[in-house]
């Protein structure tokens, strides 16, 4: 597969019928969800879960995401949709990225990007990230 940037981390996906809407192509809203079951998959991955952000009181919040909608997939196709972290200020924000292949003809269907604030799940408020986020993340990042 040609992957837009290296050492993706990837999972399978295939569209369910409960996925197909009208149009018979896989409703939008379910590649968001699986990029949030990807995100969450990396970070656990990289050692960093839901209880770390929990235990930390830090955690990184969407501030914005952003999908390319590029070809359609149906019901049944094999897909393989991939992340990376992206880019980091180091102290406050991150980026992810998000490349949605179709196997039978290694077509991209879908780019999407996440900017990623880091907050205080206590007060919901911007916070630096805290040093083991800075740990775990930035080595992740693609260069």
């Amino acid at each position: 597969m040609t992957w837009d940037y290296p050492a993706p981390f990837i999972q399978p996906a295939v569209p369910r019928p409960a996925d197909i809407d009208g149009l018979q192509h896989t409703n939008n809203a379910v590649y968001v969800q699986w990029c949030e079951r990807i995100g969450w998959a990396h970070s656990e991955a990289l050692g960093l879960s839901l209880l770390d952000y929990q235990r930390l009181d830090r955690a990184m919040a969407i501030r914005r995401g952003e999908y390319d909608y590029l070809l359609p997939t149906v019901l049944g196709d094999d897909l393989t949709l991939a992340t990376w972290l992206s880019a980091s200020d180091g102290k406050l924000t991150m980026e992810r990225r998000f490349q949605l292949i179709r196997n039978r003809d290694q077509a991209t269907v879908l780019r999407g990007r996440w900017d990623l604030v880091c907050i205080e799940l206590s007060t919901g408020r911007p916070r630096r990230m805290p040093a083991e986020f800075c740990e775990v993340y930035l080595a992740a990042m693609v260069r």
